[in-house]
């Protein structure tokens, strides 16, 4: 067979991921704050890109002046006439506010805010216990072994690294640490240094002289069975009757398990929904939410500038052409994100009307193939829509992915979503008995009174989902 070198054309398609789809996949799947910081970004570093001012146009102004008619009265020109009282005592007025001190009147003084409202930043846990530290007038040795300690405390107050290393990190005696630590376990919040749960548990019920009590024998040798509610068990052990068991309990259940958590500075994060859908008449009405998305366009003053031909070098002329383009794609592409946003709620709306209508018992079991056949888009963009967008509905604020869920059949054939059988178990578990509540077992046998056919398993997965503790632990006395 003969080898030879020839050359043939050949037409064929191929899939490229150009620039601006890029940027489009991108934008898609970032949250609000996401979009926000990219746009804010993207002004800064391309001068072509403008955010759009909102004017009101000097002729438009000037036609709604001329159309004010003639009849209209003129409007008088507001004139301050100045006249002076002849019965003010000048004297006094001049003593008054030529004093060194404005004067305070005590009816002024309940109207000042306090100090403390001036201050825009939270007090943090260390900064609390520092101050307490520097109040009891420590030695140089106490003041560095307890900001040391401080140091150490996490955010639940906490001491991080054992007593140990804080004897060989300051250089200074046990004796001397412990004194210290031993100060900053009574500072307000009383409990704070503990090294575990049962130390700082017994910290406060020392505070509270409750030592050598029922109280400290449960936190000491019983903590376990006090975390699973095993009271009759306690009560063997101690030989006391249970209501007194519970008693204690009740006392310990005052006590704060993390006290440092009420320093805590974190701030929270509230959610602004991408989409409103509001009840109208007899239907929906969808809107997009786009405060914080500023409208944007290229600025013109390049444009022309390109257009005219202006004297500019190869290099800046290509600069400005892919800052121009760049520009023209991200403002496309935020245009196609919202648009896709919308046709996304609108099918998911279309699926699941009667849980708008009616709240989450009647949510159907959907997928994501559902919407994407809808729309007529991949099952991967919808994805990338329903990832961190959330929408404002008539039953509440959900994420677009909340309303995608596995099926569950019922007993008759028919099926449910897994998200209204969640529902169905924390409404079972809320209307219980507090003393005798249902178990896993139960929960199954009730829902299969409600035509709702699952595995004991199921339903305590679905507890734990639902952070929702099990039976034994739910109990009250």
């Amino acid at each position: 067979m003969a080898l030879e070198l020839r050359q043939e054309l050949k037409l064929t398609q191929q899939l490229i991921m150009t620039p601006q789809l890029q940027m489009s996949i991108k934008l898609l799947q970032l949250s609000r704050l996401e979009l926000a910081e990219a746009i804010r970004q993207e002004l800064e570093e391309n001068p072509a890109l403008e955010e759009a001012q909102e004017f009101v146009d000097e002729e438009s102004r000037t036609d709604q002046s001329e159309a004010v008619s003639d009849d209209t009265p003129a409007i008088r020109e507001v004139e301050i006439e100045e006249k002076i009282n002849d019965t003010i005592d000048w004297n006094n007025y001049i003593d008054e506010y030529n004093s060194t001190g404005r004067i305070v009147f005590e009816t002024e003084k309940k109207n000042i805010p306090n100090f403390e409202s001036f201050v825009a930043r939270k007090e943090s846990l260390n900064e609390h216990l520092l101050w307490q530290l520097l109040m009891t007038f420590p030695t140089d040795e106490e003041e560095k072994i307890g900001s040391l300690i401080i140091g150490n405390l996490n955010k639940d107050g906490y001491l991080d690294i054992p007593v140990e290393e804080l004897i060989k990190t300051s250089g200074s005696s046990s004796d001397k640490v412990n004194q210290v630590l031993s100060l900053i376990n009574t500072f307000d919040p009383i409990g704070v240094g503990a090294s575990d749960l049962k130390e700082c548990l017994l910290i406060q019920a020392k505070h509270f002289k409750l030592d050598n009590t029922i109280v400290t024998d449960i936190i000491k040798n019983h903590i376990n069975n006090l975390e699973n509610k095993n009271y009759k068990a306690i009560a063997r052990a101690l030989k006391v009757n249970i209501q007194e068991v519970v008693s204690a309990v009740d006392i310990i259940k005052e006590f704060e398990p993390k006290p440092g958590r009420t320093f805590s500075v974190e701030e929270p994060q509230y959610i602004n929904p991408d989409i409103f859908v509001y009840k109208f008449e007899d239907g929906f009405l969808i809107l997009l939410n786009n405060d914080d998305v500023p409208k944007l366009h290229v600025s013109s003053y390049y444009k022309q500038f390109i257009n005219r031909g202006g004297k500019l070098s190869n290099k800046a002329k290509e600069y400005l052409q892919d800052k121009i383009r760049s520009a023209s794609w991200l403002i496309k592409s935020i245009y196609q994100r919202q648009k896709t946003i919308y046709r996304v709620m609108e099918s998911i709306l279309k699926f699941q009307r009667e849980f708008f209508e009616n709240g989450i018992a009647h949510l159907k079991p959907m997928v994501l193939r559902d919407v994407a056949e809808d729309i007529g888009m991949h099952e991967s963009t919808i994805s990338r829509v329903t990832t961190n967008k959330y929408a404002y509905t008539p039953q509440g604020l959900f994420e677009l992915k909340y309303f995608f869920n596995s099926s569950i059949n019922r007993i008759d054939g028919d099926s449910i979503a897994s998200a209204s059988v969640q529902e169905k178990i924390r409404q079972i578990i809320l209307n219980e008995d507090a003393s005798k509540p249902y178990s896993d077992k139960k929960i199954t046998e009730l829902l299969k009174e409600s035509n709702i056919n699952i595995a004991r398993r199921t339903v305590a997965k679905y507890r734990e989902m639902m952070k929702l503790l099990s039976s034994n632990k739910r109990k009250q006395f």
